[in-house]
């Protein structure tokens, strides 16, 4: 799966088409566009948020409060149907449940240690190294191996100025974001709307809740602490993910793709503001070209889907490689 398609399937919805001929251009894309910043912008200082909230509730408290309350939040709204699922339906969704508890998890225990920008930098990869390996074309290479030069540079030819536990959750929680892309996607097929979202977002929480209570245990009672998971909630699951699906109504999902590549920088930017996050030189650079190296495989993937299907009957795939 691409980015562009794992961008649709973010938020459990199928990739949308190209915008049919003599719908608005530029000018209309604006609301869409602006939909999708304002998700990612909420998503990052819903971050930045959380890791305020650490010292008062421990990074899987975080995660167990943000996980419960968006999943309250999205079976009120969505009221998803229990009845008429097959065992494979229930299958997919059990694990798509598990995979975004474990991306959220290992994703918070990172940003606990190392800043939000390198984190999000990070973990970006996963959806990336995903992209490149289900395109056969060699250009990808060359992103591949920017984005590499980004991650030598984030690491300080050694990730001696970051937390190296930190760094091996982020990565861990970039390989969960990818499989979170598959099985996302695979739940939106066999689900309407956003109902297998909402019951994979209770599996999350049912599953996660315990480990929350066992390091936090009465501190996750507090009512600041709820009043403030809450807020983490809305601000990185609920609103960010009402606003993606919004917006890939009348958006592209090559578009999309490439702006939630934008996510490290906004994350920098989120680290910086709320958290006092300064990036040196060498790892803004660093984040640059991780973002570069999305951008440019999203063009890539783009660019070939384009080419398939103005080809002439008959050509191979193979042919436009």
């Amino acid at each position: 799966m691409s980015i562009p398609e794992a961008a649709a399937a973010h938020v459990g919805a199928p990739a949308p088409s190209a915008p049919a001929a003599g719908t608005p251009g530029r000018r209309g894309s604006l609301g869409p566009v602006g939909l999708v910043l304002a998700g990612g912008i909420s998503v990052q200082f819903g971050g930045a948020l959380a890791v305020s909230l650490m010292p008062r509730a421990g990074a899987l408290g975080v995660v167990a409060l943000r996980l419960l309350v968006a999943a309250v939040v999205l079976l009120l709204v969505c009221r998803p149907r229990l009845r008429g699922h097959s065992r494979t339906d229930w299958g997919t969704v059990v694990v798509f449940g598990v995979t975004m508890a474990a991306m959220n998890g290992l994703f918070y225990q990172s940003v606990a240690r190392i800043p939000l920008g390198p984190a999000v930098t990070l973990e970006v990869l996963g959806p990336l190294a995903l992209s490149v390996l289900s395109s056969r074309r060699a250009l990808n290479l060359v992103w591949a191996g920017l984005a590499l030069a980004g991650v030598f540079l984030l690491g300080g030819g050694g990730f001696s100025s970051l937390d190296p536990l930190g760094v091996v959750f982020a990565l861990g929680a970039g390989a969960m974001w990818a499989a979170y892309i598959v099985f996302s996607a695979r739940t939106g097929r066999r689900f309407p709307q956003a109902d297998g979202l909402a019951l994979a977002m209770a599996v999350g929480a049912v599953l996660f809740l315990p480990l929350g209570l066992a390091e936090s245990g009465a501190k996750l009672a507090d009512p600041v602490t709820i009043g403030l998971g809450a807020a983490v909630a809305m601000l990185s699951s609920v609103l960010p993910y009402t606003l993606e699906l919004l917006a890939l109504r009348r958006l592209p999902a090559g578009t999309f793709a490439i702006l939630m590549s934008l996510e490290p920088a906004i994350a920098a930017t989120a680290g910086f503001l709320v958290l006092d996050q300064a990036l040196s030189t060498t790892q803004a650079l660093a984040i640059a070209l991780v973002i570069a190296a999305s951008m440019g495989a999203v063009r890539t993937q783009v660019g070939r889907r384009r080419k398939t299907r103005s080809a002439p009957p008959g050509t191979s795939s193979e042919a436009l490689s």
